[in-house]
């Protein structure tokens, strides 16, 4: 398909706006998958809030001179997909990871976060880590820990009073 300078253009900004405001990038390669198993990775891809596009390597390397995926500029060959996560830095690799366990013929080529190349095999690390909610509900347990430790521990001499007093009642009651 022959594409004029202005839609060029246009497809550039457009991946160029997602890759800033984006927080991680997965690239996988395609090729021999049907268009109906494409559509299904863009429609998870869509429901899980992850920008999925394919774009010509050329276009791709320009939008992402300037972005914290510049690193990934030379891993850009072949038929490739790519998946921004726009707010969850795992979501595209969840989406992705969840895609190949049906779907081998998606291949992961290179992944990048925070201005850092990561292998094809880190996408199973990626795709692990918690979501916000996660995130905040771990650091909620851990912080809410020492206080319940500390009023288990204030608690426990008067627990430890009314067991013996009861004690003592149940042998007064046993001896009469």
């Amino acid at each position: 398909m022959v594409l004029k300078i202005d839609d060029k253009k246009a497809i550039v900004s457009e991946v160029a706006d997602v890759a800033k405001q984006a927080v991680s990038l997965v690239a996988a390669e395609y090729s021999g998958l049907t268009v109906a198993q494409l559509t299904q990775l863009r429609k998870s891809a869509r429901e899980a809030g992850v920008y999925m596009r394919v774009v010509r390597n050329t276009l791709a390397r320009r939008a992402l001179e300037g972005t914290q995926f510049a690193c990934m500029q030379q891993e850009l060959v072949g038929p490739l997909v790519l998946a921004f996560s726009k707010e969850d830095p795992g979501a595209a690799a969840r989406v992705i990871r969840n895609f190949v366990k049906e779907n081998e013929k998606l291949k992961v080529k290179a992944l990048a976060v925070e201005n850092q190349l990561l292998p094809p095999e880190g996408l199973h690390t990626l795709a692990n880590l918690p979501t916000r909610e996660e995130a905040i509900a771990q650091l909620m347990s851990v912080m809410k820990a020492p206080i319940t430790k500390l009023v288990r521990t204030m608690a426990e001499p008067h627990a430890k009073l009314v067991r013996t007093i009861a004690a003592i009642r149940d042998a007064k009651q046993a001896a009469a």
